[in-house]
């Protein structure tokens, strides 16, 4: 069945507007109580959220939801999103709910689920989720009615996870860090974590107010981070999102790393310590260059369509332990079930303090291709893949930069945009062979289609 609610990370939207409301909210977490009772007799569910206002009425909301279905709940308070994952799995816990709308302003908020086992759950079980929310309540009775409790070490246990992560034998302490939370969820936890393995932390981002997170600091604002990292002398800089499942690395020049180059810094960790990860899993816009680097380092390398989502289940397919996007959700599942910008963090940190060499030196061998990416709004009646122009045109690109550059053209998801993205060794090439495929969309045809970003 085509899914009404949910999208390709839960349910998200604005709050106070259909479906992020509290009635709504209820009847979800009645039905999926409803789901869980399917298979278990008494289910137990956690649930954790970030630091956005809304999140103490949709708390209560699930609470309740959960309670009428007969499910158990135990809060667990404010949490990363890979904190709730964990514990999930760690408690022994039917299923795992975050509140959380990531790297979105506070009058966002979302909810999304995690299996027993502390991964995303897959099609089949939100469309059955949807279909019971087409079916009238089943009150259980007074006897039969869930339970709430609060775990209150919740933070502590997730901060000793964490740690488990970096190697036994070495210690952050010399490390001057800049850690941003965003005023999410991490806003506690994040300090801990490279306080206790032994780094100097300045804190920023970390004082929520309800209204704050992801506004100004954090991994989609790391310009905040850039001037901390300067003003303070430190060596490295760490943003998290919202939910804390992205990460932003800032070295002390101020120099910002994507995902795509920490991605295959993790890998090559792995390399130098005798491992030899069979293959990686990046996304179709994973940068041109670290395919190249990890194929030169006999690493074999595929595409999965844009969401960690799918990354995740391209790795579970083939048996693989690493992936990621260029916005800092990486994947080591080795090490967790799901991304967690803190592990990766460490992870990244112990493939300096291993090598006793920084992250730019660790990457001089991976130089980004430059990328140009041009956005078309298409005319109404406008089929770009049967354009014959535009298909002879990206042939005619294709032939001209081999294997030093690609083409990616896509329909957006959520807009009557066509994202035309060409990388190419050099900048001037990739962004002429850019504004050559534009011009093919725009044929006389077409006239109403046009470029609107550049």
């Amino acid at each position: 069945m085509t899914r009404k609610y949910f999208g390709t990370d839960g349910i998200r939207g604005t709050v106070g507007q259909a479906p992020i409301t509290p009635d709504f909210v209820l009847r979800l977490a009645h039905a999926v109580g409803r789901v869980l009772r399917r298979t278990q007799a008494r289910p137990t569910v956690l649930i954790g959220k970030d630091t956005r206002i809304s999140g103490y009425m949709l708390e209560s909301a699930l609470e309740s939801g959960f309670n009428s279905a007969g499910v158990n709940v135990v809060l667990l308070g404010p949490l990363p999103t890979p904190g709730v994952a964990y514990l999930t799995r760690a408690q022994r816990a039917s299923l795992g709910v975050v509140i959380s709308a990531s790297h979105n302003p506070y009058p966002d908020n979302g909810i999304k689920f995690f299996s027993a086992q502390g991964t995303k759950l897959g099609d089949e079980w939100e469309s059955a989720v949807e279909a019971a929310l087409e079916e009238a309540p089943v009150w259980a009775d007074s006897a039969s009615l869930g339970k709430a409790r609060r775990l209150d070490d919740a933070q502590g246990r997730y901060i000793e996870f964490c740690k488990s992560t970096f190697a036994n034998d070495l210690t952050l302490r010399g490390l001057k860090l800049v850690v941003d939370a965003a005023h999410g969820a991490a806003y506690q936890v994040a300090p801990a974590v490279f306080h206790e393995l032994g780094a100097d932390v300045i804190a920023i981002g970390c004082a929520p107010d309800g209204l704050n997170i992801n506004k100004g600091f954090g991994a989609t604002h790391p310009q905040a981070l850039i001037e901390a990292v300067k003003a303070h002398g430190a060596d490295y800089g760490i943003a998290l999102d919202g939910d804390a499942d992205r990460l932003q690395l800032v070295d002390a020049n101020g120099r910002l790393f994507n995902g795509d180059e920490l991605l295959y810094l993790m890998a090559a960790e792995r390399i130098g310590r005798g491992e030899r990860p069979v293959g990686v899993v990046g996304t179709l816009m994973t940068n041109k260059a670290v395919e190249l680097a990890l194929r030169q380092a006999g690493i074999e390398f595929v595409r999965a369509r844009v969401g960690d989502r799918y990354v995740l289940e391209e790795l579970e397919k083939r048996g693989w332990l690493l992936g990621g996007e260029g916005s800092g959700h990486l994947l080591a599942l080795d090490r967790h079930t799901t991304g967690d910008g803190l592990v990766s963090a460490l992870q990244v940190l112990q493939a300096c303090v291993r090598g006793g060499r920084t992250v730019a030196e660790l990457l001089g061998g991976v130089s980004l291709f430059p990328q140009t990416l041009l956005n078309v709004r298409l005319a109404p009646s406008q089929d770009w893949k049967a354009s014959r122009a535009l298909a002879e045109e990206t042939r005619r690109v294709e032939a001209e930069l081999g294997d030093n550059g690609r083409v990616l053209i896509r329909a957006s998801g959520t807009e009557p945009l066509l994202r035309v993205m060409v990388e190419a060794r050099d900048a001037q090439q990739a962004d002429a062979c850019a504004r050559r495929l534009v011009a093919a969309v725009q044929v006389a045809e077409h006239p109403a289609a046009a470029l609107v970003s550049a």
